[in-house]
């Protein structure tokens, strides 16, 4: 209703560029996190263990394609098929033959016995050259791969050759001199220097070998079978054998194939973009209806978005790399960090929107949400304000028993043989209730990062052991039986109408602690009729009296504490006077004004916490502290303790009107405590 009523407000660019940046900061982020390839889902399963995540189908075709070893093996035993490939060049004989013709006339003629040698050498050259020569390290590395044979590419012309038959420039001269030794004599020809005549005419390319091994592996077969769609691959508690494993990385591969194009990747980012966007649009269209306030205080959303973050961050870690599972993370330790400091409308909101950001992750997203939204509900109700342990220990087996009923109605539900239920999630549910009990040691973190304060550290500044309360005991006796009275006086008023009645007892306690450095001055401390405002004018002594005010807020800094028990000490007198010392004045100088911000406290007025909603946590700050205001010579008749109750409307003097509730007559907050609230001695320990 408040946001109706001041939806006439003049409309703020400023408040709606904040707003925008926040969307686009955070959601950014979280699309950036949670937006992961989805083909990284496909394999939780490992060799030979029993499979954990339900009956998984096959939705399109795809082939099943072979093991890696085995594509190495056959790779392997196929690429020698194909030989390597040299150019023959005749360039090279032609020359040779040319030189020899050359050289034979110059100086040869002198050295050979006959015309026949050189007849001979010319023939035995030309069949050297027309079997091909390869230079001697080209013909080492073949025999060291096993090449048995090359294909030799003359012009157009291909043709497979042994590399037996094939001359390496050192094997071609060894053959000119031993090729007929009955009628050449070898020691001549050495004095030819032969090997001048000898030259390379098959040149290996390198290119064209590689093309035709790429056109074997080409026409090689990656599959051995397929799968059809509407095929079951793995059902629950099945066995994950070779051939099943084989098959679900078969789909993990044809997976990535199909997400590879350009427009299938658009496609899908946009479709992410639009899923992440729609919710966390939503979830601050709320933010904005019901808690605008929190808007204006930063840790409240630094801690929501935070929160969210976190979660999916987790999520996605776990999945993409395949780390144990995602039912032993805590979930419910979200709505119950976010119930204990704010509300539990925003915890449960907060933490659908966790989970169905974090459900993209999964392959299986309709038994997480079911799962962990009905914890988080469970986690909510049974945890209304977290002040001992024992209570979180109880929301934790709550949590356990949840997990456990749920999934075993889902199990019941999807599957018709009790013997594949699977065992091995109700162990991931124990571990995810002893993850949840760490939320009491976190909460200390979460409180001095985002400066919240706990039910837990109320319970702890409450304990009149303290060193602060024992301190005001032992200096300021009177003043603390009076906060004690006034504690349980409030306390009782705040359960009356549904507010935090912890932090309201807690900021009573501490409400006065500010009159220890003059406790003297303050009737409820005074002993013997010694009363120290007879020798100061009206001025001095309320100056004395607004005084604990700020000795209060200043002791309260010295010892660290929360901001929400500081709000109670300067504003539990609000703006009101010192009616006392203020009234006497103006009956001593009849016809005069005074000074009324001598007798008027610094203020600020109580101001209201929380929504009005009781489950909100909502409480008056201030306010709740009004009843039984006992302060020396502030009222009428200096030391009397003037409790009223009913009738005088004395328990809500100073309260402004908008703390109130209505401008006319009673709040129904007012009527419940007036109408309830026992007399103090009624109430224990007063």
């Amino acid at each position: 209703m408040n946001y109706f009523k001041g939806k006439n407000k003049k409309f703020s660019f400023r408040d709606l560029i904040y707003k925008a940046l926040i969307f686009y900061r955070y959601g950014w982020e979280l699309l950036s996190i949670s937006c992961r390839e989805t083909v990284s889902l496909i394999t939780s399963l490992t060799l030979t263990n029993p499979g954990s995540t339900g009956k998984l189908m096959a939705t399109f075709d795809f082939p099943i394609y072979k093991d890696d070893q085995v594509v190495k093996k056959e790779q392997d035993s196929i690429l020698p098929l194909s030989n390597p490939i040299s150019n023959w060049t005749r360039a090279p004989g032609k020359r040779r033959y040319k030189k020899l013709k050359n050289d034979y006339q110059t100086h040869l003629r002198d050295i050979l016995p006959s015309s026949d040698y050189i007849r001979q050498y010319r023939k035995i050259l030309s069949e050297v050259y027309r079997a091909g020569i390869l230079s001697t390290e080209e013909l080492a590395r073949l025999h060291k791969d096993s090449t048995s044979a090359v294909m030799v590419i003359d012009d157009k012309l291909a043709n497979q050759r042994s590399i037996d038959k094939l001359y390496s420039v050192k094997q071609a001269y060894a053959y000119l001199l031993t090729a007929d030794t009955v009628h050449y004599r070898p020691n001549i020809l050495r004095q030819c220097s032969l090997n001048e005549y000898l030259s390379p005419n098959l040149t290996y390319d390198a290119r064209r070998t590689e093309t035709a091994k790429e056109e074997i592996l080409d026409n090689y077969s990656w599959a051995n079978g397929i799968v059809l769609s509407g095929q079951k691959i793995i059902d629950r508690g099945e066995i994950v054998s070779r051939e099943t494993y084989n098959i679900l990385e078969s789909l993990r591969k044809e997976s990535i194939q199909r997400s590879e194009s350009i427009g299938q990747k658009q496609l899908m980012l946009a479709g992410q973009i639009l899923y992440v966007g729609i919710f966390i649009l939503c979830f601050m269209l709320y933010l904005d209806l019901f808690r605008k306030k929190y808007y204006n205080r930063k840790g409240n959303l630094a801690l929501l978005f935070t929160l969210i973050m976190f979660y999916c961050v987790v999520t996605a870690v776990m999945v993409t790399n395949n780390i144990f599972n995602v039912y032993i993370i805590p979930y419910a330790m979200l709505p119950v960090i976010i119930r204990v400091f704010l509300d539990s409308r925003t915890a449960f909101l907060t933490q659908v929107v966790t989970i169905l950001i974090c459900s993209i992750c999964l392959r299986y997203p309709h038994e997480f949400i079911l799962l962990q939204l009905t914890a988080g509900l469970v986690a909510i109700f049974s945890l209304r304000e977290l002040s001992q342990r024992s209570q979180l220990f109880r929301t934790a087996i709550l949590v356990i028993l949840t997990y456990a009923a749920v999934y075993f109605a889902f199990e019941l539900i999807t599957e018709n043989d009790l013997s594949k239920l699977n065992g091995s999630m109700y162990t991931y549910f124990v571990i995810n209730g002893v993850l949840l009990l760490f939320t009491y040691p976190l909460l200390f973190l979460v409180e001095k990062t985002f400066g919240f304060t706990s039910n837990v550290t109320l319970v702890e500044l409450s304990n009149i052991n303290n060193s602060l309360l024992r301190r005001m005991s032992e200096t300021v006796p009177g003043t603390f039986q009076h906060s004690m009275q006034v504690a349980n006086l409030a306390a009782e008023a705040a359960n009356r109408i549904g507010a935090n009645s912890q932090l309201v007892r807690t900021g009573a306690l501490y409400h006065d602690i500010g009159k220890m450095e003059n406790p003297a001055f303050f009737t409820e401390n005074q002993s013997g009729g010694v009363n120290p405002h007879k020798n100061l004018g009206y001025e001095q002594s309320a100056q004395v009296v607004i005084g604990h005010v700020t000795d209060g807020l200043k002791l309260a800094e010295k010892n660290n504490l929360p901001k929400v028990i500081k709000d109670f000490i300067t504003t539990h007198h609000g703006r009101g006077k010192t009616k006392y010392f203020y009234i006497s004045w103006k009956n001593e100088h009849p016809g005069e004004e005074p000074d009324n911000e001598s007798f008027t406290y610094p203020g600020p007025k109580p101001f209201q916490q929380g929504a009005s909603h009781p489950d909100d946590g909502g409480f008056r700050r201030g306010s709740l502290a009004q009843p039984a205001r006992i302060y020396g010579r502030e009222h009428q008749q200096p030391g009397r303790q003037d409790y009223r109750f009913a009738g005088g409307g004395r328990l809500f003097q100073g309260v402004p009107r908008h703390v109130q509730g209505h401008s006319n007559g009673k709040s129904r907050f007012q009527r419940k405590i007036e109408n309830h609230l026992p007399h103090p001695h009624q109430l224990p320990g007063t």
